[in-house]
């Protein structure tokens, strides 16, 4: 909580902040700097869970808390399961967020939706259109 109060503050990012915590140690500090960077992704529990991969060299965090001052967007929520944090401890609701203009009910509701009825529509590229196929080499180069 006091990194977000701190970083709102300084007008430096949204108020928001994150900590990760291993063995009751903290590993990582991170703000919200969507403001200063510009950068959409710098949310504070992206920006701590990269801190922490590169302090513990790996991107497996399944040992790990995070606490943040605030209820995870779905991007940041993507991130908790990729990086397999094993516990969020948050403050604020997604409620409370959208009480105050930085709420993600939007993106949540567009996730529900089929593709085809997205405000964003996704389209498909013809994959064959190149002769070198990145996940065959994937799957060879890790068989």
């Amino acid at each position: 909580m006091e990194l977000a109060y701190e970083n709102t503050k300084i007008k430096k990012g949204k108020p928001f902040g994150a900590l990760i915590v291993k063995n009751g140690r903290i590993i990582a500090k991170g703000v919200n700097d969507v403001l200063e960077t510009p950068d959409p992704t710098a949310h504070a529990e992206l920006q701590s869970i990269r801190k922490a991969c590169r302090i513990l060299g790996t991107s497996d965090l399944s040992d790990c808390e995070l606490y943040t001052s605030g209820e995870p967007c779905p991007m940041c929520l993507s991130a908790i399961y990729w990086a397999k944090l094993k516990e969020v401890y948050y403050a604020y609701t997604a409620e409370e967020e959208e009480e105050i203009g930085l709420g993600t009910d939007y993106i949540y509701h567009q996730i529900t939706l089929p593709k085809d009825k997205r405000g964003i529509m996704l389209k498909k590229l013809d994959k064959n259109l190149q002769n070198k196929n990145p996940f065959t080499l994937w799957k060879e180069m890790n068989s």
